[in-house]
């Protein structure tokens, strides 16, 4: 069900992009150059959805990266409380192991393993 609703509200995004794409197919002078009085002489020739189409990809691009980076302190939190929750786990094994070696003598005692 949630994959069938995933692809319901996707449906209408991708039909704009597509007709986004279909509608501005003429080619487009993209210049490179500010300064340039005149034609540009660094420069591309592309159509324009592809301008468009590269600007949200870097967008999203430089979304990502700067999310990921935002989560460092989360990253690094996390790994701080894994590294506790393993030593507290050999701490509790620890400590049942010589509580079972008081009970019963007749096992060998952990500091003899």
């Amino acid at each position: 069900m949630l994959g069938f609703l995933k692809i319901l509200l996707a449906l209408p995004f991708v039909v704009a992009v597509v007709l986004l794409a279909v509608a501005n197919r003429a080619p487009v002078m993209l210049a490179l150059d500010p300064f340039a009085k005149g034609a540009p002489e660094i420069g591309l020739t592309v159509p324009l959805y592809a301008i468009v189409f590269g600007a949200v990809a870097f967008g999203v691009l430089l979304g990502g990266v700067a999310t990921w980076l935002g989560a460092g302190a989360k990253r690094r939190s996390g790994r701080t409380s894994r590294r506790e929750v393993e030593r507290l786990k050999d701490e509790a094994d620890r400590l049942r192991r010589s509580v079972a070696a008081a009970r019963n003598p007749a096992l060998p005692s952990p500091s003899t393993r």
